[in-house]
């Protein structure tokens, strides 16, 4: 079933109109609805809106990270468990090959259905998941594996037994330890990456994000909330965050945009996928010209470089300030007479 978001309502209707045409086995009809749908199509997508792209990454036909590792994975096995607590189900990790490369794929999965969705605790990784996380990648650093991460989670768990059990623990010590893990890391948001159970798995040699996807602190709902008191506030808050792939990109907080089908990944599951597939697989015959100590010299580079552009723009701002400063004495000094002008004044007045 095809779910329509509230600004698909053309394509909605013109979708109706070309299975009614189907109906009735009208060709010709059928021929030039299709045409209708690619302009109605490009003239929706290419004007979407930063609170419409985060509805299309939260699309609930929005393929998620099985649907990814079913897609370009052969022989795959799944690892389970963080020998610890217990399996977390809202983190799947797999080792198999993609095209011929060995491969660990570690994702977050939201689940399909109200059960599925129970089951993988609507894709909120407890702290064990998070365990469960660095255990894989810990075993693809042994073997010489790349690691593919995919993240789509509205956030870490928030429950008191996740916090009991040391949430916030699992999420510093998978930064620490990924920062300097000796294994090709490639992360991608392919929908909601939200507040740290996003950056969990997010450190990387590259990082890239899904046309539609989004990636941000905390999620605008709670944004709007916090600093206007109404979360239905959100379209402006998703506006003000700059919390989708172009704008991120463009602050050099990403690496890479990978461009899903305009019509977004719901519509077109088997191209997002191989888009995705065709990603890795250069990056890491990229990333494989480099030596260890090259790779993690510049991982370690990008990681300390965040936050470098506020540090600029403070930098300007006081060379401005300092700029202003001097020409403002200089003026006051053109202005304003010296001791000999101003004797020379008193001797002319006399």
């Amino acid at each position: 079933m095809v779910t329509y978001l509230d600004f698909e309502k053309g394509i909605q209707q013109i979708d109706q109109d070309i299975r009614e045409a189907k109906a009735k086995n009208d060709t010709d009809a059928v021929e030039i609805l299709d045409k209708n749908l690619e302009k109605e199509i490009s003239k929706t997508y290419k004007n979407l809106s930063d609170y419409q792209k985060l509805q299309l990454a939260r699309h609930p036909n929005r393929p998620y990270a099985l649907d990814y590792i079913r897609g370009i994975m052969e022989n795959a096995y799944e690892i389970h468990g963080d020998r610890q607590f217990r399996d977390d189900e809202a983190m799947v990790c797999y080792i198999g090959e993609i095209d011929g490369q060995k491969t660990i794929i570690i994702g977050e999965q939201k689940g399909r259905g109200t059960k599925n969705k129970i089951k993988r605790n609507f894709g909120m990784p407890h702290p064990e998941g998070y365990r469960k996380a660095l255990r894989a990648a810990r075993l693809a650093e042994k073997f010489n594996l790349p690691i593919l991460f995919l993240i789509d989670t509205p956030g870490a768990y928030p429950g008191i037994g996740a916090e009991e059990r040391g949430q916030s623990e699992a999420i510093a010590k998978n930064l620490y330890e990924l920062s300097d893990l000796n294994a090709i890391i490639i992360s991608i948001v392919i929908g909601e990456g939200g507040s740290g159970g996003a950056l969990a798995i997010g450190v990387a040699d590259k990082f890239a994000m899904m046309r539609y996807s989004v990636f941000s602190v905390i999620s605008p709902e709670g944004c709007a909330a916090i600093l206007w008191n109404d979360p239905k506030k959100q379209e402006q808050a998703t506006k003000a965050m700059k919390i989708t792939a172009e704008d991120l990109n463009e602050l050099g907080l990403i690496d890479d945009v990978i461009d899903e089908p305009l019509i977004g990944a719901h519509r077109s599951k088997t191209s997002s996928i191989n888009a995705l597939k065709d990603y890795f697989l250069t990056t890491v015959n990229e990333l494989k010209t480099f030596s260890d100590d090259e790779r993690l010299e510049a991982r370690y580079q990008k990681l300390i470089s965040i936050g470098a552009f506020s540090s600029q723009l403070q930098e300007d701002k006081e060379k401005e300030e300092k700029e202003a400063q001097s020409t403002l004495s200089s003026i006051i000094d053109y202005i304003t007479p010296s001791s000999s002008d101003k004797q020379n004044q008193d001797d002319i007045k006399e």
